[in-house]
């Protein structure tokens, strides 16, 4: 368990393990007063005008993207907020932008529904896969509508409309009209499992000044690590508001009868060897190919499974391991490898760990281009030996303590990838050692559930009622006092 300590005291060189004060004795109440000060409302209005002028590119952008993905062309409503169904009482929100998000609430939202079975959850997206994903997970045991965009009416609308007694955002959704917008209806506000990137840092520079603003209406920043914790400070979170509690995704459990789908996956493809592309993008296909080719030229009856980060490029994927002259087969419709096949498509939603599990070697895609990698904690959950690329700075802490731990092979390019993948494939001793210590790791990084919950009680207190109207809310609002 880490030990929460003010971030305000964090000494360099001392342990990472801070975090603020008394954060689980918290009242149930807001960093900044309900009443904006001009300079708020100046860069509220600039930032709105701005978001109303480009509602036209928001019905082009999801033409756009519907043509490859036809998803997109549903459930426009939700994107502007109407809706034709009444709201539930007690509703907590948790908004999960996409699959990673979502993936990394599930041991949250369990416990939620464990421990509270009277709360109504209501689990927000913005992508249609983050949306699947919230189905295959739980059903309609939850509620899931998109986010909408954050225009002020629609944020309002939303807000209004579900009443929300707290609005749990997973990682790095900072969007200001819906900061600001849950302080004045009242809704306590926890960005959770947060993370912040050097990059994202930079790249939020020139809204600086707003979302430093909104940043200051939320209850409790829980954060990844001390360094994500410390910047959102520099942000413009205050320390007092921001904690280290670690990350949710070392609490996603191994998903039950892991060793009898691997070993019904070895049945039906043969003993052979077996390394998978993991969470790929369309820059990195190429690489896959080539690699794959070059590691077949040892290891004539390798398997490659081949798992693409987008639905839209499953059939990309398949047609180019085809034009390679290989035998392809897919989830979906051949549910398992063949022995004669060379590539296996999993062109499925919430399967990828359990064929981690079927791998001996796992790549971690999003990491040769500059996507900043993706999750390194599944496969090593699964006890795979890992394989990346160089660019991992959306999980700097996490990659640098898998290598630390010797479960975790870094590679500067796409040669060096092949070269990695090739040395583990044919050292199966080195790759037991790597996967030891992967699962090793994971097992002594838990505890971010029990802390994240723990800051959380206020807001699920059966006490704890979400506010009746926006009206209400203010009546209720402390006296305004300075910005900082």
């Amino acid at each position: 368990m880490r030990t929460i300590l003010p971030i305000a005291a964090a000494v360099p060189g001392k342990p990472r393990r801070a975090a603020r004060a008394g954060s689980c004795a918290m009242a149930l109440q807001y960093p900044e007063p309900m009443r904006t000060d001009p300079i708020e409302r100046l860069l509220r209005g600039l930032y709105s005008t701005l978001l109303y002028v480009l509602v036209p590119m928001t019905v082009y952008h999801l033409i756009w993207r519907g043509f490859r993905q036809p998803s997109y062309f549903q459930r426009w409503n939700e994107r502007y907020a109407r809706y034709h169904d009444a709201a539930h009482a007690s509703t907590l929100w948790i908004h999960a932008v996409s699959v990673g998000e979502v993936n990394a609430a599930v041991p949250l939202v369990n416990a939620l529904r464990r421990g509270r079975p009277d709360l109504h959850l209501l689990v927000t997206t913005i992508t249609p896969t983050g949306s699947e994903r919230v189905r295959a997970l739980w059903g309609h045991d939850v509620e899931h509508v998109y986010l909408p965009y954050d225009l002020p009416g629609a944020v309002a609308r939303f807000l209004r409309h579900y009443r929300p007694r707290a609005a749990l955002i997973m990682e790095t959704e900072l969007w200001p009209n819906l900061l600001f917008g849950c302080r004045d209806h009242g809704v306590p506000t926890y960005i959770l499992n947060a993370r912040l990137s050097e990059r994202s840092l930079r790249g939020y520079r020139v809204l600086a000044p707003l979302v430093g603003r909104a940043l200051r209406t939320v209850t409790t920043v829980a954060a990844q690590s001390m360094a994500d914790a410390m910047r959102f400070v520099h942000l413009g979170a205050r320390s007092d508001q921001v904690v280290d509690v670690g990350n949710l995704k070392y609490d996603v459990m191994v998903p039950e009868g892991l060793d009898a789908f691997a070993a019904q996956c070895r049945q039906h493809c043969g003993s052979r060897p077996v390394w998978i592309a993991a969470s790929t993008h369309e820059e990195e296909e190429a690489a896959v190919i080539s690699i794959h080719r070059r590691l077949r030229e040892r290891f004539p009856d390798l398997l490659l499974l081949w798992a693409p980060r987008h639905p839209e490029r499953f059939r990309v994927v398949v047609e180019q391991s085809r034009a390679a002259a290989w035998q392809v087969s897919t989830r979906s419709r051949a549910q398992w490898p063949a022995v004669d096949d060379t590539v296996f498509v999993i062109d499925t939603l919430g399967e990828l760990v359990p064929f981690y599990a079927c791998a001996d070697v796992a790549f971690v895609g999003g990491s040769l281009q500059a996507i900043g990698g993706h999750n390194l904690l599944e496969p090593a959950a699964t006890g795979t030996a890992i394989v990346t690329g160089p660019h991992l700075h959306n999980f700097t802490e996490i990659a640098r303590r898998l290598d630390e731990a010797g479960a975790l092979r870094i590679a500067p390019d796409m040669v060096g990838a092949g070269g990695a993948l090739e040395t583990l494939l044919a050292d199966p001793a080195q790759r037991d050692v790597m996967a030891a210590a992967g699962r090793h790791l994971v097992e002594t990084g838990r505890g971010a559930l029990a802390q994240t919950l723990a800051l959380l009680q206020p807001a699920l207190a059966p006490t704890a009622t979400p506010p009746q109207d926006a009206t209400a809310a203010e009546a209720t609002a402390p006296a305004p006092r300075r910005q900082r």
